[in-house]
């Protein structure tokens, strides 16, 4: 069984794999090695013949604060973990090395597991910001407790969208602005209305009902379940999703590019102020106070 630091993963019942965000401290804000545990994880999964579904879950009050910002080098962290991905670059200059990374660890990721074979369930309870729908977008079942709540906070950052752009999909386009433009939180049973969510649930019974949902699944034969996946998504990409999510991309990482030039770092530096994020993070202080000096690392 492959250790983990940032994850824990269990087989809570045959046929079924649960792999649970471990950083509940940090409202398991997800920093590189995080994800590339998870990355492993279901690699486990996958090349586990008795796993059949998997559960995506989360210890603690929150599934998901998004990304890590605080994370002091995550570019060079890099040198850890073997490429996933092709493009690799990560420390070259410019919008070169943080596109590669971003196009490796958060949309690659993403893209990967959502792809993924076999079946899988987002389980979410409390916050889930940001990078957290990019864990539980890619699921293909999310079921949510009664406390859940759904937000994307990137426009505040001046950032156009999280990485994994499928909020018209999961949303519908007219939502997916107003979730955007706003950055309100949704809640579970707004998601659960508008299709993003299967079910919502009393927070006590999240888990239970979560993996009782799982074992009817894996009672199913797993070569059918993963041509049935592999016909629901490609019906999906038929719609455009692949393109679009491209160009969102592309756009995400512009505003990148515009706050570098602007700013010095990757995000409006009003968010940092406003949010107090540069109170908790000196190297973040400067410009967020207005000195565009010294570049920071959003």
């Amino acid at each position: 069984m492959q250790e983990y630091a940032t994850i824990e993963y269990t087989i809570p019942s045959p046929g079924v794999a649960r792999i649970a965000l471990d950083r509940a401290d940090k409202r398991n804000a997800q920093d590189t090695r995080m994800l590339y545990e998870l990355d492993m994880a279901f690699r486990q999964a996958a090349e586990d013949n008795a796993i059949k579904v998997v559960i995506l879950a989360a210890n603690g009050p929150h599934f998901s604060a998004g990304h890590d910002l605080s994370e002091d080098d995550r570019i060079g962290n890099m040198q850890e973990f073997d490429s996933v991905g092709l493009w690799c670059g990560y420390d070259d200059a410019g919008s070169e090395g943080p596109m590669a990374f971003e196009k490796e660890v958060y949309i690659g990721f993403s893209e990967r597991w959502r792809n993924f074979a076999k079946p899988t369930i987002a389980e979410v309870q409390g916050k889930c910001i940001a990078g957290g729908l990019m864990l539980v977008w890619p699921c293909d079942l999310i079921v949510a407790a009664d406390n859940a709540e759904f937000c994307d906070n990137t426009v505040n950052m001046g950032i156009c969208g999280a990485e994994f752009f499928n909020h018209p999909w999961e949303l519908g386009v007219r939502k997916a602005k107003e979730f955007l433009f706003t950055a309100d939180f949704f809640s579970a049973q707004e998601a659960h209305r508008l299709g993003m969510v299967n079910h919502v649930v009393p927070t006590a019974e999240l888990s239970d009902f979560t993996l009782t949902l799982a074992e009817r699944i894996a009672a199913k034969p797993m070569f059918v379940l993963k041509l049935m996946k592999e016909a629901v998504n490609a019906a999906q990409d038929s719609q455009g999703r692949v393109n679009a999510m491209k160009t969102s991309f592309a756009l995400h990482q512009l505003s990148h590019s515009h706050n570098v030039e602007l700013y010095g770092l990757r995000a409006d530096p009003s968010f940092l102020r406003a949010s107090g994020f540069a109170n908790k993070n000196p190297r973040f202080a400067k410009a967020a106070e207005g000195d565009d000096t010294e570049p920071g690392k959003g």
